[in-house]
C-alpha cells in the first residue's frame, strides 16, 4: 500500500518550498475584560493604584501603631494628656504616618514596576531646591507675621525658652515637622499628584472634587468645610476651560485641582480651624503643584512646608492649624478680628495668608518659571 505521505526527496521543489506553510500563529491574544479593567496603557490603573495605596497605608499604620503601643507599654510610658503639640509627640506620631507612607509607597512602587523616586522626587539640583524650599517657606511665614505684627493684630512678648532649650526644642522641632512635610507632601504631591496624572480626566477629577464635598455636606454649620468648598468652586472653571481647550498637560492640572482640595478637606479635622484657613491650606497645596510643575519634584515643597510649619509653630509661636505647641521660641497673642487676626486658627485663617500664599507662588515662578528653566521627572500624561 503507498504511503500517503511521499518521502520529501520525492517532492517537487519549488522557489518557495517551505516559504508558504501555514505556521503558528504569533499574534498575541488580546487582553481579557479583567485585564483591562485593572490594567491600561501605563500599568496598574490610576484609580486602583490610589485603592491599593490607602490599604497599603492604613495595614501599615496600624502594626506600627501596634508596635508603638507595645514599646510605650514596656517602658511605663503614658503619653501626656495635656493641650498643645509636643516636638516628642509630634515626632512619634508624624514619623509613624511618614513610615507607614514609606512602606506603601515601596510595595505599590513595586507592583508597578516603578521605583519610589519616581513619584516626583527625581531630578538634579534635589538639595538645592529642598534648601530653596526652606528659605522660601520661613520668609513667607515671616511676612505674614510682620504684616499681622504691623496692623496690630498679633503682639509679641518674652522669650519663652532658656538659651539651652532654644537649641534643643529648634532641633525637635525641626526633625517633627521635617515628618510633617515628608508626610503631607509625600501624599498629596508625590504620589496622588504623580499617579492621578496619568490617569485623571477632567470628568474624574469633578467626580473626586464632588464627593469629597459631599462628605462634608452634613457639616454645614462647621465654618471649615466652607473653605473646602470655596476651593473646589474656585477650580471649576479653570479646569472646565481646559477641558474644553483640549489644553496639553490638563490632567497635571485636573489632578492638581483634586489633590489640592483633598489637602484641604484633611485639614478640616483640626480643631479651631476657619474657613479661611482651610481655603489657605488648599490653596498652598495648589501652589505646591505649581512648584513640581516647574521646578520637576516635590523637594522645594518638601522644603518650604516644613520651614513654614517650623517658624509658625516654634520660632513665632503662633498657633498652627488651630494647635498651639509646647516649647516654642517667642511668644504671641492674637488680638483684634478673627478675619484679621487669625484668631485660634493662627496667622493662616488671617485674610493677609491669601497675599503670603501669593508670594511663595512668586517666588517659586521668578526662581524657577523663568523661560528656559529645566524641569526633570514630572509625569504629564493627558
Amino acid at each position: 500500500m503507498d504511503s500517503e505521505i511521499q518521502p520529501f526527496e520525492n517532492q517537487p521543489v519549488t522557489a518557495d518550498a517551505g516559504l508558504t506553510q501555514p505556521g503558528p500563529d504569533l499574534t498575541p491574544a488580546p487582553p481579557s475584560t479583567l485585564h483591562r479593567i485593572f490594567v491600561g496603557p501605563q500599568g496598574l490603573r490610576a484609580g486602583w493604584s490610589v485603592a491599593i495605596f490607602f490599604a497599603l497605608f492604613f495595614l501599615a499604620l496600624l502594626v506600627i501603631a501596634g508596635l508603638v503601643w507595645v514599646v510605650t507599654f514596656l517602658l511605663h510610658h503614658k503619653p501626656s494628656t495635656g493641650a498643645g503639640m509636643t516636638p516628642i509627640g509630634t515626632i512619634i506620631g508624624e514619623g509613624s504616618l511618614l513610615l507607614a507612607l514609606i512602606c506603601a509607597g515601596f510595595l505599590i512602587a513595586l507592583m508597578e514596576r516603578r521605583r519610589i523616586l519616581d513619584y516626583n522626587l527625581r531630578g538634579t539640583g534635589s538639595v538645592a531646591r529642598f534648601a530653596s524650599g526652606l528659605v522660601a517657606g520661613f520668609a513667607a511665614l515671616s511676612a505674614l507675621a510682620g504684616g499681622l505684627y504691623l496692623g496690630g493684630w498679633l503682639h509679641f512678648g518674652p522669650v519663652a525658652l532658656t538659651d539651652a532649650q532654644i537649641f534643643l526644642y529648634a532641633a525637635l522641632w525641626a526633625a517633627g515637622l521635617l515628618c510633617v512635610g515628608f508626610t503631607e507632601e509625600g501624599f498629596c504631591r508625590c504620589y496622588l499628584q504623580f499617579t492621578l496624572t496619568r490617569g485623571i480626566n477632567f470628568w474624574w477629577a469633578l467626580g473626586v472634587v464632588a464627593v469629597l464635598c459631599g462628605i462634608l455636606a452634613p457639616q454645614y454649620k462647621n465654618e471649615s468645610a466652607w473653605g473646602v468648598w470655596f476651593f473646589a468652586a474656585a477650580g471649576l472653571l479653570p479646569c472646565l476651560g481646559l477641558y474644553l481647550r483640549k489644553a496639553q498637560h490638563g490632567s497635571f492640572w485636573y489632578a492638581a485641582w483634586a489633590t489640592s482640595t483633598f489637602f484641604g478637606f484633611i485639614h478640616t479635622g483640626n480643631n479651631g480651624e476657619n474657613w479661611i484657613g482651610i481655603f489657605a491650606a488648599a490653596a498652598i497645596g495648589f501652589v505646591f503643584c505649581v512648584s513640581i510643575y516647574v521646578t520637576g519634584s516635590a523637594w522645594w515643597a518638601i522644603g518650604c512646608h516644613a520651614a513654614w510649619d517650623w517658624a509658625e509653630t516654634f520660632f513665632y509661636g503662633t498657633a498652627d492649624s488651630g494647635q498651639v505647641a509646647k516649647g516654642h521660641f517667642l511668644t504671641s497673642t492674637p488680638s483684634g478680628p478673627v478675619l484679621w487676626s487669625g484668631g485660634t486658627d493662627g496667622p493662616e485663617g488671617s485674610l493677609l495668608v491669601l497675599p503670603a500664599i501669593l508670594l511663595i507662588l512668586a517666588i517659586v515662578l521668578v526662581q524657577y518659571g523663568r523661560p528656559g528653566a529645566t524641569r526633570h521627572s514630572v509625569n504629564r500624561a493627558t
